[in-house]
This record gives structure tokens, sequence and C-alpha cells, in this order.
């Protein structure tokens, strides 16, 4: 179910996703905005958040390997308290740090490198992700990211939000009914959709969040997925922008 579901999330956004790659256009601290506006409208309709990320990428201009190995030797003295590991192949070169966070979540650097002789190109990624969200992690989101950004992303730094939450059993769980009631919170407007007996994928876009993808000259920047196992079971809901990159 997990893959499946997945799959139809990229479906519905394969075509923005392939604009991403050729502009990145979102601004970093409007990103960390758009995350705590999905905790804040969610939670003001007591949806239960079990999981959240944060996912920045960046594509770096050089075409040199050896000016991305100085680079990541810059980011070690930057961050000595995190664990790194170097791994080489035919086709790339890769440098990924991880920290477990005493609060609760797991921070990783990806610093990654296709060695191919005709257009070689170079990403950085970095993605929080933790379960519960607390006082705590938002300070984080506040104060804390905006530090770990200024060190790791340059310029042109695209930022992708997730949120995973139930709904408890007051709720209304009617899946075309709880789509629209969300979309509403967000003020958004469907742009696609795909419906199944347990499971419902919708794209939309929404005034609250940053420029989003262009997708048959329409911009979209929210995605819902919203599922049920079976008959009386836990309802889960994982909401992003602009796209969903979370597995839930």
């Amino acid at each position: 179910m997990k893959r499946k579901i997945m799959a139809i999330l990229a479906l519905l956004a394969v075509i923005g996703t392939s604009l991403f790659f050729a502009g990145d256009r979102f601004v970093k601290a409007k990103g960390q905005e758009d995350l705590l506006t999905l905790v804040t409208v969610l939670q003001s309709e007591n949806i239960d958040i079990s999981g959240w990320s944060l996912h920045a990428r960046e594509k770096i201009e050089t075409s040199k390997l050896e000016d991305v190995q100085k680079y990541v030797q810059t980011l070690k003295t930057k961050f000595p308290d995190w664990t790194w590991q170097v791994t080489s192949t035919s086709d790339k070169w890769e440098a990924i740090a991880t920290k477990a966070s005493s609060q609760g979540f797991q921070e990783n650097i990806q610093i990654l490198s296709t060695l191919t002789m005709d257009n070689p190109q170079t990403y950085m990624i970095y993605e929080v992700q933790g379960k519960n969200f607390t006082e705590k992690t938002e300070q984080f989101i506040k104060e804390d990211l905006q530090q770990t950004f200024s060190d790791i992303f340059r310029e042109n730094t695209t930022i992708f939000s997730c949120i995973i939450g139930e709904f408890n059993d007051k709720m209304n769980t009617n899946l075309p009914f709880t789509v629209n009631r969300i979309l509403d919170l967000f003020e958004a407007k469907e742009m696609e959709s795909i419906q199944e007996e347990n499971f419902v994928a919708t794209s939309a876009y929404s005034p609250l969040f940053a420029d989003g993808l262009t997708t048959k000259d329409k911009e979209m920047n929210l995605q819902l997925g919203i599922r049920t196992e079976r008959l009386g079971a836990q309802t889960t809901l994982v909401v992003g922008t602009p796209i969903i990159t979370i597995e839930y």
C-alpha cells in the first residue's frame, strides 16, 4: 500500500518535479514558514501529527569534483559533531552526514556528484524529520534551522515540507468530505485528483504557500493523500508543499 500511495502521488507531480530540476525558485525562509503553516492549520482541526519532514536541495554550480570535496571539508568544520561518511563509485561521489537530535528528530546532509563526462551535476541536500511536533520542534524550525541553512546553502534552494497526521475518532472521515474540508482549510483549489475506495490523492493550489510548480499551465503547491485501511480503522493524512516527499 505504501509504495502504491507514493506512486500515485508521484504521478500527480511528475511534470512539476521535472520543472523543479530545471529551475529552483523557492525561498529558504518562506519554506520554513510553510512547514509551520501546515502544522498550524492541521492542529486547528485537532489532527494528531505523527510525523513531519523538511527536505531542501540546491544545485551546486561546479563541474569539478575537487571543488565539491573542498566544500565538504568546509562543511565538516562547521558541523564537527555530525557523523560523516564518503563513498565513491564509477558514476558518483557522495558525502553523507547524520545527526540524531536529543529533541527527537534526525538531520541529514548529502552532497551528491554524478561522475559523467558530458554533464556532471552536484546537489546539496538537507533533510530533517521527526515524529511529534513539540514547542522545541517549533523553536528549532524558527531559530536553529535558519543558521543551518546559512551554513549549507548559497542560493536558489528548493524546500519541501510534509506532515503526517491521524484523524481522531470524532471527525467525519468520509474521504471526499475530508478532502474538501482540508482543501477549504488551506483556501486551496483542486487541480488534479485520483480516488479509490480507501484512498484519495489530490494536487491543489493554495495562496498560503510559496510559488509552486507549473503543471498544464496551472500552478500547484499543495498535495494531499488520505487513506483508511479498512472500515472503522484509523484514517491517515499526509500533506506536503509543494509536493509530498515522505512515505507513510
